[in-house]
């Protein structure tokens, strides 16, 4: 079956010249391939990432204080006046959320919403003369397994036994690891105001991330008030909701109801979602400078082929191609590449792909990984299509339009 006319003569232009196509098919498809790679190792991060955050914290704290200080009496009564406060010492107050119950029987009425009270503060654990600074966390068990997947992170024990034994404590396995403790092993704590006891390991967790395993510990809810000499009083109200999508607004709601500071796990991770932010900049950067000097190769085989064509450019105007026609042969040409060095580009993506995951390795850092985290999904490949085709087709309509405005008769004269 023939070929249309305009098709046939763009792919001799680029059998032509076979060297330079072939670089530029190259280009394409390295910056194609390269996408899809790097998209699925961000992506891949990022989302695992974002899990664990989700899966191991509460999507929405309740804390003891409130997002700006109270004005004073003096800047209420003289607003935007030239007031200067001076030796202003602030009110001896109890910490701690006033009316939690009332609070925790109003969010529990809410639909998909569940709710755990905690007490966090400092603690510091004593054993085989290691002295430990950790955070501890007063919980309820019953109530805490169900606003934190804290029990299947568990590598021995479980929160049930802080019901079950004396002056119960579970570790983060590394804290576990830095002071050399076993689970059922017996440690000294001492509390910031001076309350000791010795307390039995229960428990281990691995959460994966490291901030938490290195420094979280957990008792029971009644055990952290006795520490802290805080008598029914908890500090902390933890949320977990059925669609995480809703934890902003409804945190919203909450402050504005309750006066005190509701984050949502949005707030909480605000720094590191900011970094990736920056490390799509950068992805999308590198794999762009990668299309754009492949753009360029396109770019200079079609001027070339027009330069050495122009004969047969002011020919085919002769015998009737009309400007558009001229253009369409052209462009043709960026196209043909584009969706060729895309395809090729697939092919190379998939297989790095592959190779990454194969590679097995300890990563240490804000989050445990053993290896690289990879995402796949079609979306890398489709959006890495359209990027490539339209840049190959942006970088072929220069020439081409440089070549339909080319006049027949100056190009015979000229000849």
């Amino acid at each position: 079956m023939a070929l249309p006319l305009g098709l046939h003569i763009a792919l001799q232009h680029l059998l032509h010249r076979r060297r330079q196509t072939l670089v530029s098919l190259l280009g394409v498809a390295l910056g194609v391939a390269f996408f899809i790679a790097i998209s699925a190792m961000m992506q891949g991060f990022q989302r695992d990432f974002v899990a664990r955050i989700i899966d191991v914290q509460p999507h929405i704290i309740i804390k003891d204080e409130v997002r700006e200080a109270p004005m004073q009496p003096v800047e209420r009564a003289y607003p935007g006046g030239a007031v200067s406060l001076r030796g202003l010492k602030p009110m001896e107050e109890v910490r701690g959320i006033r009316g939690a119950r009332n609070i925790l029987a109003t969010l529990e009425d809410l639909p998909g919403v569940h709710v755990a009270p905690a007490l966090s503060g400092n603690l510091l654990l004593r054993f085989g003369g290691k002295d430990l600074s950790v955070n501890v966390t007063g919980i309820d068990p019953a109530r805490e397994r169900k606003v934190t997947h804290i029990e299947k992170d568990l590598l021995s024990g479980s929160l049930d036994a802080l019901y079950t034994t004396s002056n119960a404590i579970i570790l983060g396995e590394g804290v576990a690891k830095k002071g050399g403790i076993r689970s059922g092993d017996l440690i000294s704590a001492v509390s910031p105001v001076g309350v000791v006891l010795k307390m039995k390991v229960v428990g281990i967790f691995s959460s994966g991330i490291t901030l938490m395993d290195n420094f979280d510990t957990y008792v029971l809810l009644k055990k952290a008030q006795v520490l802290q000499n805080r008598t029914n009083v908890v500090n902390r109200v933890n949320l977990r909701l059925d669609d995480v999508e809703l934890a902003a607004p409804l945190a919203a709601q909450v402050e504005r109801q309750f006066g005190y500071r509701s984050e949502p796990w949005q707030e909480q991770s605000r720094n590191v979602l900011g970094i990736f932010v920056i490390q799509n900049a950068i992805m999308y950067s590198t794999v762009g400078a990668i299309l754009i000097v492949a753009c360029f190769g396109i770019f200079n085989v079609i001027s070339t082929v027009v330069f050495e064509k122009t004969k047969d450019i002011g020919i085919l105007k002769s015998i009737g191609f009309r400007d558009r026609d001229i253009r369409r042969i052209f462009v043709t040409e960026g196209l043909i590449v584009g969706v060729i060095g895309t395809v090729i580009g697939w092919g190379l993506g998939w297989g790095l792909i592959e190779f990454m995951a194969s590679l097995h390795f300890e990563m240490e850092g804000f989050v445990r990984a053993q290896g690289f985290i990879l995402y796949r999904t079609p979306v890398h490949y489709m959006v890495s299509a359209a990027m490539a085709i339209a840049s190959a087709t942006l970088a072929a309509w220069v020439p081409a339009r440089r070549a339909s405005r080319l006049n027949p008769v100056d190009i015979v004269r000229g000849s």
